[in-house]
Parts: structure tokens; C-alpha cells; sequence
């Protein structure tokens, strides 16, 4: 669809309709008539001594003049609607990264990997498909520290989860502060709905403040805490005396991450495999819908450039025309004054 940005420039086309509208009958069009004048006089035809001008030059010092309005007034071409892909969500990651992630009782293709491995495999896809939203991570151990900010370079917040190493925030369980870091960095953005996604596969060993009390804060400041819990529960361990079956995640604090997730809004998820953690998080999306309703733009290209290379196009014409007129003429007379030869 066409449309002029400022439509009502078209009324300057006019002017040079009424400038020879006012002018005396039977005086030729002089430079000055012209809005344009000023680099016009020296064009074909035009003069400041009033020297008549062929018609149809007239008529195409007109027709520029109309494409440079038509270009002042900015056309655009507007294309369809389209909804943009927008979210009304913060949503912070909080990811364990103690030493006990480095348990190999997660399996893919075949093969075993260690629980941060097959966390990094999942978020790396779930991170993906967070397009419009704000996202951050905290990375926690026996201290949290924010690992990338809420932000909406998600292609960022991907390799910075992919780098993430094991035990590089100490070998102790920091729950509770981990969980007020994250509050801390929600509770003051603008938007209605914040969400927090706690991974973790123990229980709180470290902190300053405990996970209840940090729970209740977040409840306070409307952040919704969803918490995973993950680890096997069975696995063949083998020794020096033989194999044994153990329980890997006997250590997970289940009823603590349940009372979290209540508290807040939430909802608790126990990922005991690598199916089970990529359904957790594909739940999360349904959840927390990443489309709103209601944001439409539609885009414009600009297309002043063609009018105004047209009237720049036909000036040129006009120059060449009245150089070329010159020339010749000033070649006539040495022709008419040569001696005739034979």
C-alpha cells in the first residue's frame, strides 16, 4: 500500500500554477517566477531578461518541480500486518553448577553424561525458543553470582550457559542465596509477570539466608518460582567388590523444592532422565505462553529517493541539452566563414 508521510506538502505544487496565473499577459517566464529559479536560470530558455522559453520546456520545469514536492512529501510503500513476537516476561535461570552436577546418571544416545552436560543440552534449546523475552542467569554453588544479566541477546546467555563449569562457584549448595540474588534482579523491572527457573540436584548446605525465608520475599515482590530437581534415583555403582545399585540423588531436598514452588505460584518437576528434563522444560513454554496478543507493525520502505532522482535526471537532460546547443552554435559561424575549396 502507498501512502505519502506528509501529504499536505502537495499543496506547493500549486505555486507555479498561481505565479503565471499573476503574472501580466504576454511577459515570457523569467527565472525568479519559478520557486526554483535560482538554480534554473541558467537553464535553456529561462532568463532573467525575461526571454521566451519553448512550451515544452515549461512544461518540464513543471513536471520537476512536482517530483521534488511528490519527494518532500515522502512516499512510502507500507507492508502487511504483521504481529510482532513479544513476551511480558522476565524469567531468570538459576542453575546449580556444585560439584555433585558432575554424577553420570544422565544418558544420551547411549551413553552416560554427567547432569550439567545434559542441563546445558536442554537450556540450549529452551533459551532458543525464548524469543521476545528477557532472560538472565545466575549460576550458583556455595556462592551465586550473575552470569549474564536479563537481557535480550539471547545468543549470549546461550554460550555463557555453555561455559559454564563445574565447580567454579565453590562445592557447597547455596539455595537460599541464590534465590535472593534472583529476586533481587527481578523484583524492580517494570513487567507484571516475572518468572524464576531453579534447577538444582541437593539440598541447601551454604548461605547466609535460608530458601524458606528467600522464598518468601520472591512471593512478596510476585515472582513465580519453578523448580526442577534433577538426578537419577537408581544406578548401577561398580567397586572393588562388585556392583551395587544406589540411589544418586538422595541427597535432593524434594520437599523443599515442592514448598518453594507452592509458595510462589509455581510448580515442582523431577527430572530423573534427559526425556524427562526436555518435557519439563517444553512444559515451562506452555506455562509461560512467549506471545502476547495486540503488537502489530507493519513495515515501511522509503521511496522519496525515486521522484527525486527522476527530477535530478531530467535537470541533467536539460543542462546537457543547453551545453550541447552552445556548442553547436558556436561552431556555426567558423563553418559559414570557411572558403570554398575546389
Amino acid at each position: 500500500m502507498l501512502n505519502l508521510a506528509w501529504p499536505w506538502v502537495l499543496t506547493l505544487v500549486i505555486i507555479p500554477l498561481l505565479l503565471q496565473w499573476r503574472k501580466p499577459q504576454g511577459q515570457s517566464v523569467d527565472a525568479p517566477v519559478l520557486p526554483i529559479g535560482h538554480w534554473l536560470s541558467d537553464l535553456p530558455g529561462v532568463s532573467r531578461r525575461g526571454s521566451a522559453m519553448p512550451l515544452w520546456q515549461k512544461l518540464l520545469l513543471f513536471l520537476m518541480w512536482v517530483l521534488l514536492v511528490i519527494a518532500l512529501a515522502r512516499p512510502q510503500h507500507v507492508g502487511e500486518q504483521t504481529q510482532m513476537p513479544v513476551s511480558g516476561r522476565d524469567l531468570m535461570l538459576v542453575v546449580d553448577i556444585s560439584p555433585s552436577m558432575d554424577e553420570q546418571d544422565m544418558v544420551l544416545q547411549g551413553r552416560s553424561i554427567n547432569r550439567l552436560q545434559a542441563v546445558k543440552r536442554v537450556l540450549d534449546d529452551f533459551i532458543s525458543r525464548r524469543q521476545g523475552d528477557r532472560l538472565g542467569l545466575i549460576l550458583f554453588g556455595t556462592e551465586p553470582y550473575v552470569q549474564a544479566p536479563l537481557t535480550f541477546d539471547l545468543e549470549t546467555v546461550r554460550t555463557l550457559m555453555q561455559e559454564a563449569g563445574l565447580g567454579m562457584a565453590g562445592r557447597a549448595t547455596a539455595i537460599g542465596d541464590a534465590i535472593g540474588l534472583a529476586t533481587k534482579r527481578l523484583r524492580d523491572r517494570p513487567q507484571d509477570q516475572r518468572v524464576m527457573v531453579l534447577l538444582t540436584d541437593g539440598a541447601n548446605t551454604a548461605g547466609e539466608i535460608t530458601p524458606d525465608k528467600a522464598t518468601e520475599i520472591a512471593a512478596a515482590a510476585g515472582i513465580r518460582i519453578y523448580t526442577i530437581g534433577i538426578g537419577a534415583e537408581s544406578m548401577v555403582q561398580r567397586g572393588l567388590l562388585g556392583s551395587r545399585r544406589v540411589n544418586p540423588s538422595r541427597d535432593l531436598d524434594e520437599s523443599l523444592l515442592t514448598r518453594m514452588a507452592q509458595q510462589t505460584g509455581g510448580e515442582y518437576f523431577r527430572a530423573r532422565s534427559l526425556p524427562e528434563l526436555e518435557l519439563i522444560y517444553e512444559s515451562i513454554d506452555q506455562l509461560e505462553p512467549i506471545e502476547l496478543e495486540g503488537k502489530y507493525y507493519r513495515p515501511v520502505t522509503e521511496l522519496y529517493a525515486w521522484p527525486a532522482g527522476l527530477a535530478a535526471a531530467l535537470w541533467a537532460m536539460l543542462f546537457l541539452y543547453r551545453h550541447m546547443g552552445q556548442f553547436l552554435a558556436s561552431r556555426r559561424p567558423h563553418r559559414e566563414g570557411k572558403p570554398d575549396v575546389g
